[in-house]
């Protein structure tokens, strides 16, 4: 447990009510900074950093799923089965988590920072959703994957959950989003459950990080219609861009930086042909529509 100094928490809470304000906005994608804010300003461990994280997404997307479910935009079985694959999934990153070291988890994180940025920036496309009967296993598959990439970072996976829940599960766009915030709580309290028996987090900071994301979020919904969404998606997604090379640049040793960075970029041209080599895969139509 990490002892923060009083102006450190009070400019802790600041910034999480302007990432929670994001995640009002955007509708997802503001998590992604909670971890590498809770390191860099609030001075927290990577694995408590991202337990803490984990919280704050689950407490915010429950608030959220609440307004969905009012109005019917929640498909409570789809999104339980998913779900709780996904819970599963969580808590098993989450156990592996809590045994490697923060260094190869804040890469990790920054990894998740740049796929994230680059899906915002690319802009989700327009989805056809399944016809026919939902094919459970792949949707326990898809819950799984997700699930063991949140309970190890503490983010990332909800831009791959919505086009999910419509490819796989044959739900509308708009249960699809609602529905999503379900499944989203559930593996992050997952994940968290995951990390709690080699992390002690300070609950009364996961607390106070907790209510003003909240609050923040609360903001960020009223503020929706009023800034033009493109715009700031894109710039949104070339922040986290950013800060996922600068991540990067201070976990990585000495020296390291660009040859990890080149590695990437072969990666990813070699993902790129394959991807060519690959057309009507379920994947690549998930990915297609979280982008």
């Amino acid at each position: 447990m990490t002892t923060v100094a009083p102006h450190v928490l009070w400019l802790t809470l600041v910034l999480a009510v302007l990432v929670g304000v994001s995640l009002g906005l955007l509708g997802g994608g503001g998590s992604i900074l909670t971890v590498p804010l809770l390191v860099y300003v609030t001075g927290l461990e990577a694995k408590e950093a991202i337990a803490t994280s984990l919280v704050v997404v689950g407490v915010t997307s429950a608030a959220g799923m609440l307004g969905h479910a009012r109005e019917h935009r929640v498909r409570w079985r789809t999104g339980l089965l998913f779900g709780l694959a996904g819970l599963a999934g969580a808590f098993l990153g989450g156990l592996l988590g809590g045994r490697l070291p923060g260094t190869v988890l804040l890469v990790a994180f920054a990894a998740m920072m740049l796929v994230t940025a680059v899906a915002m920036l690319r802009g989700r496309r327009e989805v056809t959703p399944r016809t026919g009967d939902v094919p459970v296993l792949h949707v326990v598959g898809e819950g799984l994957v997700v699930g063991v990439v949140t309970g190890l970072v503490g983010a990332g996976g909800g831009f791959l959950v919505v086009p999910a829940l419509v490819l796989l599960g044959g739900l509308p766009m708009g249960v699809a989003v609602g529905t999503s915030l379900l499944v989203i709580a559930m593996k992050s309290f997952g994940g968290v459950a995951g990390y709690l028996g080699s992390v002690q987090p300070d609950w009364v900071l996961v607390a106070g990080v907790t209510v003003a994301a909240v609050l923040g979020g609360l903001v960020g919904g009223r503020l929706v219609g009023r800034v033009p969404e493109d715009g700031l998606r894109r710039g949104f997604g070339w922040f986290v861009l950013v800060m996922g090379v600068v991540v990067l640049g201070q976990e990585l040793p000495s020296g390291a930086a660009v040859p990890a960075l080149a590695a990437v970029g072969t990666a990813g041209v070699a993902a790129a042909v394959c991807w060519r080599l690959v057309a009507g895969c379920p994947l690549r139509r998930l990915l297609d529509a979280g982008g």
